[in-house]
């Protein structure tokens, strides 16, 4: 849930209205742009299998693989907002920090997406993805309305500050998966 709305609070609504109001997109730019995004990501999170047992995670993903990968993006989400703060390229820190933050989200899914199935006892794996699957909608509304909220209360850094704080609350949680346990088989 804290990942899956780590993303959701800066992007569904202050990062269109940021590249709109901050840097002057135009409304098809700010969408294409956004579709682009969504396009790669789902591109880095079908080569996540392959990324990760060649060297990302050294092999098959364990609860250990899941904090690092949260930690790294809270300390990428935390820089962003620093620059973003600081009054850097505005242009630069925000395009091309998304761009790795979808990077690490991307396979940071793809580690919970294989853990939820490598965890779980084939009786039950209907039951344990519902759940998933739930904890990520949960996570996207929740998300969704942080990112307005706190858009118009704190702006872009706001949102960015919000992303890092469920992040990494995601890494801590992440703390207690079973590491060097055999995992489930199927």
């Amino acid at each position: 849930m804290f990942l899956f709305g780590s993303r959701d609070v800066w992007f569904v609504v202050a990062l269109p209205v940021f590249l709109s109001a901050s840097l002057g997109w135009s409304h098809a730019e700010v969408g294409g742009f956004l579709a682009l995004w969504v396009i790669g990501y789902g591109g880095v999170q079908s080569l996540a299998p392959n990324l990760l047992s060649r060297g990302l995670a050294g092999g098959t993903p364990q609860g250990g693989t899941a904090s690092i990968g949260a930690f790294a993006l809270a300390g990428l989400t935390a820089l962003i907002a620093l620059g973003v703060h600081a009054g850097l390229s505005p242009w630069l820190t925000v395009v091309a920090g998304l761009a790795l933050f979808g990077l690490i989200f991307a396979i940071n899914s793809a580690v919970h997406s294989y853990l939820i199935l490598a965890y779980t006892e084939s009786d039950d794996v209907a039951l344990n993805v519902g759940f998933y699957y739930m904890a990520n909608a949960t996570g996207r509304l929740f998300g969704t309305l942080l990112s307005g909220l706190v858009f118009q209360w704190a702006g872009l850094t706001g949102c960015l500050w919000t992303s890092m704080v469920l992040v990494f609350s995601a890494g801590v949680l992440s703390l207690s998966l079973p590491r060097g346990r055999r995992l489930a088989t199927h």
